[in-house]
């Protein structure tokens, strides 16, 4: 039984690792930029939930242990992912286009500097303090008898994960705003010359990328009630790895990456490595990227000087 619970924790924090990993490929794919801010909106994402389902009641419901309408937590996260969807586009278009024709090493301190911004501001917008998040669901055990902790909320977590991640891979490879990352991605001038708004596809993407934190933000809240504004960083930092590891800037990669990082920080607790869990996910990417250094599913390509 014990391994039936650790694969349903693996698989429910692979989910979200997939999640925001999604967010790290997609911009890398049609920027190669590595956008470390990402985890941060992330965090915004779950304040979002957070002041949302104040506002519209679910909060007061949660706390008087009274179910809440499935239309408000709908609303939480959309309004959730529209408000980091919004934040992803304003990174965009002030801290990253100034810096299109410049050297990658200045974005990426950019990138680096919106991170620690976005951190500190949240940690004076919203205070240090940890707070609490609401049930916005309700949280049966699905398996009471067997000793297994298998609930609602862990079965809904993973099923919109999977939803999402299938409604992304129908945007990218079925439709026309798709098509024209898929353009950007490959050649950004040609796409431009061929009449994409390459502008426009980035901020787009961007936005999407938010609103995926964003979602994996307010899951990851509803398993793990606790939010406060540096929880972006070690999720954000591990999302990263799974991009990498599946193959930056390869969609399947992300999420492939993100349930091969969660099942091996899993594995490493059922060992009985527990404190050196982040060691042996670590470990497994290293060894990864000596043997293939573009990843799980990536595809070697040859830089031009």
């Amino acid at each position: 039984m014990e391994y039936i619970q650790q694969f349903a924790n693996a698989l429910t924090q692979g989910c979200i690792y997939a999640l925001i990993a999604l967010g790290y490929t997609m911009v890398y794919g049609v920027l190669r930029l590595i956008n470390f801010a990402h985890g941060d909106v992330y965090m915004l994402g779950a304040f979002f939930g957070l002041f949302i389902s104040r506002w519209t009641g679910a909060w007061g419901l949660a706390q008087e242990d009274q179910p809440v309408p499935i239309w408000m937590t709908a609303l939480v996260f959309l309004g959730a992912m529209l408000g980091s969807a919004v934040v992803g586009m304003i990174i965009e278009r002030l801290a990253y286009r100034p810096l299109r024709a410049a050297p990658r090493l200045t974005a990426l301190i950019t990138a680096i500097g919106v991170s620690l911004l976005l951190q500190y501001g949240g940690q004076m917008v919203f205070s240090p303090n940890p707070q609490g998040f609401p049930t916005l669901l309700p949280t049966h055990n699905l398996m009471e008898n067997s000793g297994v902790a298998i609930t609602t909320t862990k079965v809904f977590i993973v099923t919109a994960a999977f939803t999402l991640m299938i409604l992304l891979q129908l945007l990218i490879n079925r439709t026309k705003v798709g098509r024209a990352m898929r353009a950007v991605s490959l050649d950004r001038s040609a796409a431009a010359l061929m009449g994409i708004n390459t502008d426009r596809i980035i901020m787009f993407t961007f936005a999407l990328g938010g609103a995926l934190a964003a979602a994996a933000g307010v899951l990851q809240a509803l398993d793990q009630p606790k939010i406060d504004p540096l929880i972006g960083i070690n999720v954000g930092l591990r999302a990263f790895v799974a991009a990498v590891l599946g193959g930056i800037g390869n969609i399947p990669g992300a999420v492939l990456g993100g349930l091969l990082m969660a099942f091996a920080e899993t594995g490493a607790v059922m060992v009985g490595l527990s404190q050196y869990r982040d060691a042996v996910a670590f470990g497994i990417l290293i060894l990864v990227l000596l043997v293939r250094p573009s990843g799980l599913l990536g595809k070697t390509t040859a830089e031009k000087v």
